[in-house]
């Protein structure tokens, strides 16, 4: 991954709230459906109150209850009072914990990235959608009884908005929470899916070619059969397709991408054309010493459907969920030491920073650090951001 701008201050500071879709409905409206799992006897404060509410805060670098209920706390008067908040009756820390840590994480993440899609629409380059899919585990949330816990995202490869997300509890895994992350998106029809070994199955392309979506899946293994089927294709005769350079993190990366037309006799569905790819990495302080990985893919788009430069970019730009959100998650916001672990809170709290990051990345702020600080200074900003006037 590219290293990130030192500073984006002067560019968040341009009215970064300018750039989203006039007609685009504000988050609270989109949480109006959400359920509201608290008895309806002594309520004081709205669910779209105290979830629009916390978004704001984490907008703004906020990562803990006890943060956000100071956030709230320390809003001005007329802040409040846009937020549906009366100034002098506020929610407070313990009233919001126990909120979030009773939401459904699935709902909530589903409401959110519903609103969040109709914005990254007016955003996204006028090509082909990608979107990437891949997990990641809470690892502060684990304890001494129980395994950390773990959600699987979507998230646009371009944009770098999470489209859908879903949590994957310790009764089941990646593989049966695919169907359930992608129905969070309603239209799927021409739209490239990219996933990691884990979800080359068979079941999972049936499901995409019913939705109208084609795919690119890496081949490791986890099928063996289908990875030595492609390790023995005569690769040496075959010319690269696509080549390129990186570099990032102190090191620099030479990919070169082949790619095959599939004859009879690869046992998967679907599958038009096979790619290898090398991937040779040396530390910028030492030239000379080289490691290189070969991976092999495999993807239902055919020739005349992508040019080998298209299909190299979407392979390489999977790492986008990664660089994008979960890196954001864990050095911005510091996830994988976060002591929420009640309930579904961890979860929760993960679907509020992929709602603060997503929407941050629509209104086409790339250093989210800079727009964290930008937007603890002043607490309309945030208010903005999210539709509210």
């Amino acid at each position: 991954m590219p290293a990130l701008p030192s500073s984006l201050i002067s560019s968040v500071s341009d009215a970064p709230a300018v750039t989203v879709p006039e007609a685009a409905a504000g988050l609270p409206a989109a949480l109006e459906g959400l359920p509201d799992p608290r008895a309806r006897r002594g309520v004081r404060h709205r669910l779209t109150v105290v979830v629009t509410a916390a978004v704001c805060a984490v907008v703004a670098g906020y990562r803990s209850y006890a943060a956000i209920a100071e956030w709230v706390a320390d809003v001005p008067a007329a802040t409040a009072l846009a937020l549906g908040i009366t100034p002098n009756r506020r929610p407070s820390e313990a009233m919001i914990r126990r909120l979030l840590q009773a939401l459904d994480p699935d709902l909530l993440a589903a409401a959110v990235s519903g609103w969040l899609a109709t914005r990254a629409m007016a955003t996204a380059p006028a090509q082909r959608r990608a979107i990437a899919v891949d997990g990641k585990t809470l690892r502060g949330s684990r304890t001494t009884e129980a395994a950390a816990q773990h959600v699987l995202a979507a998230c646009d490869q371009a944009t770098g908005v999470v489209l859908a997300s879903t949590a994957v509890d310790g009764k089941t895994n990646e593989i049966t929470r695919f169907a359930p992350l992608l129905d969070q998106i309603s239209d799927l029809r021409g739209t490239v899916i990219t996933a990691d070994a884990l979800h080359c199955q068979r079941d999972h392309v049936a499901y995409l070619a019913q939705r109208g979506a084609h795919w690119i899946l890496t081949v490791k293994a986890n099928q063996p059969n289908l990875h030595a089927q492609l390790a023995g294709l005569p690769w040496r005769a075959v010319p690269d397709a696509a080549r390129d350079t990186d570099r990032g993190h102190g090191r620099r990366e030479i990919r070169a991408c082949k790619i095959l037309t599939i004859a009879a006799g690869i046992n998967f569905p679907h599958a038009a054309q096979a790619l290898q790819i090398r991937r040779r990495r040396h530390r910028l302080d030492q030239p000379k010493r080289f490691t290189t990985e070969t991976v092999y893919a495999i993807t239902d788009l055919r020739v005349h459907q992508a040019k080998p430069a298209q299909l190299a970019g979407w392979i390489r730009d999977h790492r986008s969920i990664e660089n994008k959100v979960h890196w954001v998650r864990d050095v911005t916001y510091d996830e994988d030491r976060s002591q929420i672990r009640t309930g579904t809170g961890p979860q929760v709290m993960a679907a509020l920073r992929n709602a603060a990051i997503s929407a941050l990345r629509t209104a086409g702020i790339t250093n989210i650090a800079a727009a964290n600080r930008h937007y603890a200074r002043d607490s309309t900003r945030p208010l903005a951001l999210l539709g509210i006037t």
